[in-house]
């Protein structure tokens, strides 16, 4: 997962590139394909009403994904049981900008899916480029209505009345006070483990402990395997900045969203400030190699792979095949999560849960060439039949009844466990196909967490939090706000590197000042003002006090 994924603040601008080259394979269905319409009967799942052959394209938007439906055991399962085949499509260079080419030429693949962060997102539904879901629903399958959960529906409902996407790794305030206990969080600081241990185990709460010990790995572990050891590991720097140094380092830091019923400018907080003047001095001290800068998914994963990182401020589930590629080499050289970057109180992290945004959300667009057959299967997919079938896969082939419970079969197990690779290639079950997991409904067939990744998960229950009422809160992208979020994005993303680079204290206060007269001018306090008057309205939709 990845699943990375979890959410920013502010949208990051998109550049419009038209390229012929990009828009190879983006589909020319400028039609809906005519059928004979049927009665359907709406206490009667509509999938199972039509299971005649169709294939559908399936765009998404990201590169990193690998898996093609119908090349395993389960995807296969599902296209014989349901008639529906799916011809993933995935960007073969930058996301954005193939999303940005594709919504130009007007032509979409039939169903779309992203994180509902990305700028994308809302340009597919301002620019009436995607169906309403609920009207789909209405004509073609009733019964998604009974299946669908009205707190996702209720919270991706728009102004005009009707929802247009539906997420996966969704959590209600009322799903995640139930589930509390044993929901993780994604977010994880990490540390490898025989590394950590050869250096005494050294607290990293703070910026004074924090720097002493990327040191002395340094000093004691300069390479792995002949390579540079890279001290310090983040996400990907984009144009709009860098995750693990805004909201995964403002939740270790447990930086509140609010203060006194307003919003609070997290990255003016004091914490934030002198964590960042941290990483300035890790910077010039040669502790924050240049790969931090240039590095995209591909290039980490391998890295993580070779054990290369000595800690890093990540998402585990990101890295979890490299993680397990590690154990199997040697369960000692695997990254282990501990206690990381902290307030100055040293108070425990609130990190971040599924919250109701979730993390990718799912669309139909205008273009699609069936659209009945496409809400009848999000209604499959979406449904407690269709999540068994895409966890657990098929009935005696990766799953058994064994001890009252269904669950993996033995050696189906061992390989999940151990080669996630091969068993998504094999197997494709464990949600390999995650666009529409349930995080919740599958807590019914997940087996407990093992090795490595059992302790990743452990160390963070208890210190995740319900931030619901804090998503969906950007402005429409044409709207006076919403250009000034796009602008304070560019802005930010501009700024971030300049204040690790910069060659003193002084020069950050500089630089940081500069970006702050630079926000206030294109319009902060308005944008401020609109997030608060939308956090308002969330609470009253999530019935938050």
């Amino acid at each position: 997962m990845k699943k990375t994924k979890l959410s920013k603040m502010i949208s990051m601008a998109l550049t419009l590139v038209m390229s012929a080259s990009l828009l190879a394979g983006c589909g020319t269905k400028t039609t809906e394909t005519t059928t004979v319409k049927k009665t359907v009967d709406a206490t009667k799942p509509g999938w199972k009403q039509d299971i005649t052959p169709v294939t559908l394209d399936w765009y998404i938007n990201y590169n990193w994904f690998p898996a093609k439906w119908g090349e395993d055991l389960t995807s296969k399962y599902v296209t014989k049981k349901t008639g529906v085949n799916f011809n993933i499509q995935v960007p073969a260079g930058d996301a954005n900008q193939k999303l940005n080419t594709m919504i130009a030429s007007g032509s979409l693949p039939d169903i779309i899916t992203m994180g509902w962060t990305e700028d994308g997102y809302k340009k597919l539904i301002e620019g009436g480029l995607v169906e309403p879901l609920d009207e789909l629903a209405k004509q073609y399958d009733p019964y998604f209505t009974k299946i669908a959960d009205p707190a996702k529906a209720s919270w991706y409902t728009q102004a005009d009345g009707h929802y247009y996407a539906y997420p996966n790794s969704s959590s209600s305030p009322a799903d995640f006070e139930k589930y509390k206990e044993v929901k993780p969080s994604n977010q994880t600081f990490l540390v490898k483990k025989d590394m950590y241990e050869a250096i005494g185990k050294p607290d990293m709460r703070t910026p004074e402990g924090f720097l002493n010990a990327l040191k002395m790995a340094k000093e004691k572990f300069p390479s792995v395997n002949g390579k540079p050891m890279i001290p310090f590991g983040l996400h990907e720097f984009t144009n709009a900045g860098n995750y693990s140094l805004e909201g995964y380092l403002q939740n270790f830091l447990a930086i509140p969203f609010e203060k006194d019923g307003k919003l609070y400018d997290k990255l003016s907080d004091p914490d934030y400030i002198k964590w960042l003047k941290t990483f300035r001095t890790m910077n010039k001290d040669g502790l924050l190699a240049k790969d931090v800068y240039i590095d995209k998914r591909p290039q980490m994963e391998e890295k993580i792979a070779q054990g290369r990182y000595f800690s890093m401020l990540y998402q585990r589930s990101d890295m979890a095949t490299q993680e397990q590629i590690l154990y199997n080499k040697d369960p000692n050289s695997v990254y282990i999560a501990v206690d990381g970057p902290s307030n100055a109180a040293l108070d425990a992290p609130k990190l971040s849960g599924n919250g109701v945004s979730g993390w990718t959300v799912t669309m139909i667009s205008k273009t699609c060439k069936d659209k009945a057959r496409a809400i009848k299967m999000l209604g499959y997919l979406i449904s407690e039949e269709g999540q068994k079938d895409l966890y657990l896969g098929e009935k005696g082939v990766s799953y058994d009844s064994i001890d009252g419970k269904d669950q993996f079969k033995p050696e189906v197990l061992k390989m999940l466990n151990t080669d996630r690779g091969a068993f998504d290639k094999k197997y494709g079950a464990s949600f390999t196909f995650w666009q529409l997991m349930d995080t919740n409904l599958n807590l019914k067939w997940a087996p407990a967490a093992v090795e490595p990744a059992k302790q990743m998960e452990d160390w963070t229950k208890g210190k995740t939090f319900n931030y619901s009422q804090f998503d969906n809160t950007d402005p429409l992208n044409d709207s006076n706000e919403g250009v000034s979020a796009t602008k304070i994005a560019d802005l930010w993303g501009t700024a971030l590197p300049k204040l690790l680079m910069a060659k003193s204290e002084a020069d950050f206060d500089t630089i940081f000042e500069q970006f702050k007269a630079k926000r206030s001018k294109a319009g902060f306090d308005a944008l401020v003002k609109f997030r608060e008057v939308k956090i308002a309205e969330n609470k009253k939709k999530l019935n938050i006090k």
